[in-house]
C-alpha cells in the first residue's frame, strides 16, 4: 500500500520540478518566421505555433517534421521538451537519469516510433470523439521506411499550447506505463 501512495507522489514531485525554466515553453515564432516552406524542413517554431492552433494542427505539424526530413536542430535535453506535458517530461527525465549513462527505457523517438525516419508519409490524423478544451485523443496512421504504423496521441493543453501527454501503440503498454515501470 505504501508503494501505491509513493508512486503518484514521486510522479507529481518530478512533474513539479521537471521544467527548470519555470515550465514556460519557448515563445512561438510568427507565421512569417516560423512557418515551414512547403516541401522544406519544418522548424520547431512552426510546431510550437501549431500547438496553439488546436489538436489537429499540432499533430499534423509534429509529423510534418518527419515528412520533410526529420526534426531540425538539436533536440531538447531529456525531460525538457516543450512538446511533451509536464508529467511525461518528468518521467522521461527520470528515466534518463536512472539509466546513468546506460541506454534508457525510452531510447527511440516516440512520435515516429523510430530511431531513424525516411520515406515518411502521414496517412491520416483523426481527432477522436470526446475531445474538449483541455484534452484530446488523436489517432494517427503513418508510414516510415515502408512500414505502416498506428498510434494514438493523448494530448493535454498546458497554458496556450497542446502537448503530448502519452503515446498509445496497439499491442503495447502506454508510454507512461512503460516509463513508470522503469523509474519506480
Amino acid at each position: 500500500m505504501r508503494n501505491l501512495v509513493l508512486i503518484p507522489a514521486l510522479a507529481l514531485g518530478l512533474a513539479a520540478c521537471s521544467q527548470g525554466d519555470g515550465g514556460k515553453a519557448p515563445e512561438p515564432a510568427s507565421a512569417a518566421t516560423g512557418a515551414a516552406v512547403p516541401g522544406g524542413p519544418v522548424s520547431r517554431d512552426a510546431v510550437y505555433a501549431a500547438a496553439e492552433a488546436g489538436p489537429e494542427p499540432f499533430v499534423r505539424a509534429l509529423y510534418a517534421q518527419y515528412v520533410n526530413g526529420g526534426p531540425q536542430g538539436e533536440p531538447p535535453a531529456p525531460g525538457r521538451d516543450p512538446l511533451y506535458d509536464r508529467m511525461l517530461n518528468a518521467m522521461i527525465g527520470e528515466d534518463f537519469r536512472k539509466a546513468g549513462g546506460e541506454v534508457p527505457t525510452l531510447n527511440y523517438d516516440p512520435i515516429c516510433a523510430c530511431q531513424d525516419s525516411g520515406d515518411f508519409t502521414l496517412d491520416s490524423v483523426t481527432v477522436l470523439p470526446g475531445a474538449d478544451a483541455r484534452k484530446a485523443d488523436v489517432a494517427v496512421v503513418f508510414t516510415n521506411m515502408g512500414e505502416t504504423k498506428r498510434q494514438t496521441l493523448k494530448l493535454v493543453k498546458e497554458g496556450r499550447m497542446w502537448k503530448v501527454g502519452d503515446v498509445l501503440v496497439p499491442g503495447e503498454k502506454p508510454l507512461t506505463e512503460q516509463l513508470m515501470a522503469a523509474i519506480s
